[in-house]
């Protein structure tokens, strides 16, 4: 099956047996009807055995799967009158990021979100939706026009990581994601953000400072992809799966550390077996979500913003005897 992943394959294997066997009970006239049952009862029992368990590993290859749906794709599904808006009035325009003007049930709001190829061509061209300084200026400037104009912003995030090459570097990588991250903070429309695939470092965080982030069952997000931890780590890129399984990227574990408020259901198998499901799943959660916070004023929303991030992770001082302790120590051994 094209687009197979590998602990998907005696799953595949047996679905095609389903359908050789009822390819040749029509050629040669035999009733094979009680087979294909009991053979299909268990294509449905291992399904729901493979996705219902799925490992962080797991999660992350279908994350990265060249089949799943894109951010164009969700635009075209969930939102009426796209206008897509292009550059960032200072460089270039970078197609790994696009956004514009929309509609979400009537509701005008502004769109953005990291964009991957569909092929080997597009993928060249979009970075592999690995933004440059340009795409987050662009996103930066679309942003600022909502917040003036009033109008709620949706990103969906999907990236590996900001390009990492010269060419981003010569042009100030990390001062335009820095420079998104201050501006999302302050501006006082409500902002939702969606992970869709793999969030990745930096390049996601330069659209992920939102009142509310939401995530797909099957999507991952982190600091640092697993390849690269892996690289760092154990100076080997292909012991990613191994990464991934302790990293806790999944869904379930950032629901459980209160970074994000809510996971979007799959169909089973991803997000790529059934394009409008999905769409429709994402638009109510998005809804939702902005019926909440249309409630809120501009410095309720900054507020709001602010005390979501202020809540993530834990901070402890130390002990005030275990402060003397350690400088007696250092004293004693002449530090």
């Amino acid at each position: 099956m094209a687009g197979e992943l590998p602990f998907e394959k005696p799953l595949n294997e047996l679905q095609k047996k389903v359908e050789e066997l009822k390819k040749f009970g029509l050629e040669s006239g035999i009733d094979f009807s009680d087979e294909i049952a009991r053979l299909e009862e268990r294509c449905k029992q291992l399904q729901e055995d493979l996705y219902n368990e799925l490992t962080p590993a797991q999660k992350m290859h279908l994350a990265r799967h060249h089949g799943r749906p894109t951010t164009l794709d969700y635009i075209g599904m969930i939102f009426t009158d796209f206008i897509e808006l292009h550059g960032d009035r200072l460089f270039a325009d970078d197609l790994a990021i696009v956004g514009g003007l929309a509609k979400l049930n009537e509701v005008p709001v502004t769109v953005i979100g990291h964009q991957r190829g569909k092929d080997t061509k597009d993928n060249i061209a979009r970075f592999f939706g690995s933004p440059h300084p340009e795409g987050f200026r662009k996103a930066l400037r679309l942003m600022q026009q909502a917040n003036k104009f009033g109008r709620p912003i949706v990103t969906f995030i999907d990236t590996k990581g900001a390009y990492p090459g010269n060419t981003a570097e010569e042009r100030g990588q990390s001062e335009a994601i820095a420079r998104n991250l201050r501006e999302m903070a302050m501006f006082g429309v409500p902002i939702i953000c969606v992970v869709i695939g793999e969030g990745g470092s930096g390049g996601a965080l330069g659209l992920g400072v939102g009142n509310r982030v939401l995530m797909l069952e099957n999507a991952i997000y982190s600091v640092i992809s697993p390849n690269g931890a892996a690289s760092i780590l154990w100076k080997d890129a292909a012991r990613a799966d191994e990464a991934a399984a302790v990293m806790k990227i999944t869904a379930a574990d950032l629901h459980g550390f209160g970074i994000i408020e809510e996971i979007i259901a799959e169909p089973q198998g991803g997000a790529h077996r059934d394009l409008a499901e999905q769409s429709e799943t994402i638009k109510e959660a998005i809804w939702r979500h902005l019926g909440e916070l249309s409630k809120l004023s501009s410095e309720e929303l900054i507020e709001d913003r602010y005390e979501k991030f202020r809540r993530i992770g834990e901070f402890r001082s130390p002990e005030p005897d275990a402060d003397r302790e350690q400088i007696q120590e250092a004293e004693s051994a002449g530090v």
